[in-house]
């Protein structure tokens, strides 16, 4: 099967609200334009490097996310462009997110990533933490202009055991609907802007819709194993 046609199984099979992410870390720009020639406009890297390098020989109409774990030091060299940032876990990358969108007019979207695996490799923050973020970003507005939080993300862990991957995701759920529910210490404005839960990938995209995923992270299925 070609990208083009493993593309258009993919987007047949998803509902109209769900956004697809073509996972394309490693893949060669060729690849990447196979699927851009089919229709395919967002993009999703792990290395700022190789994202940047990317962005620079690429058609501009296309919607970079940055899906990987995200060092703060490296964030400047995305600012520029990156629409989408999906690996949030922490108040200072938040900060330095902010500060690097203000040195390019812009105001940067952002998905916190909530913790909900079982399994210590996993990046982000648990209820807690996120529930504190979201109110020091809500009282502290003016040092927050240059960044959304559009949403929230999660990885599950990674098993066969697809009971323990649905128990997970609709965990997250559960996470996203409280807070898009909430009153307390987040204004409605905020609210109005969680509208994205990005959860689910190739080999689980499918369980994670019926659990309420808005956004997929898809690489193998569409450009074949790495």
């Amino acid at each position: 099967m070609s990208i083009q046609q493993n593309l258009n199984t993919i987007k047949s099979q998803l509902p109209a609200h769900v956004t697809l992410v073509a996972v394309s870390k490693t893949k060669p720009v060729a690849d990447l334009m196979e699927a851009y020639n089919a229709g395919q406009r967002i993009f999703g890297e792990n290395k700022i490097q190789e994202m940047t390098d990317k962005w620079e020989i690429m058609p501009k109409d296309i919607e970079w996310h940055m899906i990987g774990h995200v060092q703060t030091n490296k964030v400047k060299y995305m600012a520029p462009y990156v629409s989408l940032i999906h690996g949030v876990d922490s108040l200072k990358l938040l900060q330095e997110i902010n500060k690097q969108a203000a040195k390019n007019n812009r105001v940067i979207d952002c998905l916190l990533q909530v913790y909900i695996a079982e399994e210590e490799s996993k990046f982000g923050l648990d209820e807690q933490e996120l529930e504190e973020l979201l109110k020091q970003v809500q009282h502290d507005k003016e040092n927050f202009k240059n960044i959304r939080i559009v949403g929230l993300m999660g990885m599950a862990t990674f098993t066969e055991n697809k009971h323990q991957i649905e128990k997970e995701f609709k965990h997250l759920k559960t996470i996203f609907d409280k807070i898009a529910a909430s009153k307390d210490g987040i204004s409605k404005d905020t609210i109005n802007r969680v509208s994205i839960l990005s959860m689910g990938m190739s080999g689980d995209y499918q369980l994670a819709i019926s659990c309420g995923s808005t956004m997929v992270r898809i690489g193998s299925s569409i450009f074949g194993s790495r």
